[in-house]
């Protein structure tokens, strides 16, 4: 007697179930990917959408920038250095379809093939260019990730290499190098300096040359200089042209002497 209200009353509770499941609300950074029967029917959202249980199905795809954590690389240089290496990627769905269809986890693959590119294309580069072109290394790893992932429906926005760990011992050869490269430019550095006084020096010998007697004039401020230091002990330049001053004297002195010679 109270069976049929009572299936009835299960019923309806059934129906409004089943027309409460039948909405979705998607937010503004998601889209719904739609299966009808199995076969891809279309992306919806964002906002109020329906979705007929049993015959449809529905997959929620983020469409915000995931930012993923490169795991640590054991790396071989091209000079045969191991380093390791660690890096974050920055990405974003642009096409929900092909992210859901034409691969089964694209954050699985996308870490994976980051981790692969990653070993690839430092592998073809020196330790030099790891440290000092990070910012080109960056770049190179971007594209081929952009490019590569374009399939699924990726835009690889940005790659960051973080931390590129050597050995200890590495460490202590970089040091020496960086230590000889340094001891080698102030050398260089230093025969420059004497190159450019010594043409200094010859402009201000042939200065000096012009006029005799200016070469006294610098001996006179020599001397200011060195009395003006206290000192017990005065060292004073001779002039070489002052021998031979006398010498022209004497050799005029003894011309006259000549001359008298030969009338007797």
């Amino acid at each position: 007697m109270f069976g049929f209200p009572y299936f009835m009353t299960t019923v309806v509770v059934l129906v409004i179930l089943l027309l409460i499941s039948m909405f979705r609300i998607l937010r503004e950074y998601e889209r719904g990917v739609v299966f009808l029967l199995g076969r891809f029917y279309r992306v919806k959202g964002p906002g109020l959408i329906i979705i007929v249980p049993v015959i449809q199905q529905m997959v929620r795809v983020d469409l915000r920038t995931l930012v993923m954590d490169v795991p640590t690389q054991d790396v071989i240089s091209r000079d045969n250095v191991s380093v390791r290496v660690n890096a974050v990627i920055y990405f974003r769905v642009v096409d929900p379809e092909r992210a859901v269809i034409h691969v089964e986890n694209y954050l699985e693959a996308t870490s994976q093939l980051s981790q692969t590119t990653l070993r690839s294309v430092l592998g073809q580069h020196e330790l030099d260019e790891m440290l000092s072109e990070r910012d080109q290394l960056n770049i190179d790893i971007q594209k081929i990730l952009d490019k590569q992932t374009d399939a699924w429906g990726i835009k690889v926005a940005n790659v960051e290499i973080k931390h590129v760990d050597l050995d200890e011992s590495m460490i202590r050869a970089i040091a020496r190098q960086a230590e000889a490269e340094r001891s080698r430019r102030a050398k260089v550095i230093h025969a420059l300096g004497e190159q450019e006084a010594s043409e200094q020096l010859l402009k201000a010998a042939q200065t000096l040359a012009q006029q005799p007697q200016a070469i006294q004039l610098r001996y006179m401020q020599t001397l200011t200089e060195i009395a003006g230091q206290h000192s017990h002990t005065i060292v004073f330049p001779l002039p070489v042209d002052l021998f031979s001053q006398f010498q022209d004297w004497a050799a005029k002195a003894k011309q006259p002497d000549a001359g008298s010679a030969s009338d007797s």
